[in-house]
């Protein structure tokens, strides 16, 4: 894999690979939008699959896009407590 890939591209390989669960921002429109305030927005998925062109989530749910993305539990510290 190419250490240079990012957005979906990086998703297609990351697939292609052998990862089987991809947690991704998606959007129809682009990468950019997929990423664009990612505060308060719901449009992530956990991609499994990449055919005819679009990303699916185990839903069977498509989308053109899916961004790469971490996921991760806060700590007390993180959120001022």
């Amino acid at each position: 894999m190419d250490s240079g890939m990012v957005g979906s591209k990086l998703t297609r390989s990351m697939l292609e690979s052998g990862h089987q669960e991809i947690w991704c921002a998606v959007s129809d429109v682009s990468d950019e939008d997929a990423m664009e305030d990612q505060v308060g927005n719901d449009f992530t998925a956990c991609i499994v699959d990449f055919r005819d062109g679009q990303f699916y989530c185990a839903a069977d749910n498509g989308w053109f896009h899916a961004v790469p993305i971490e996921v991760r539990a806060l700590t007390q510290s993180e959120v001022g407590f």
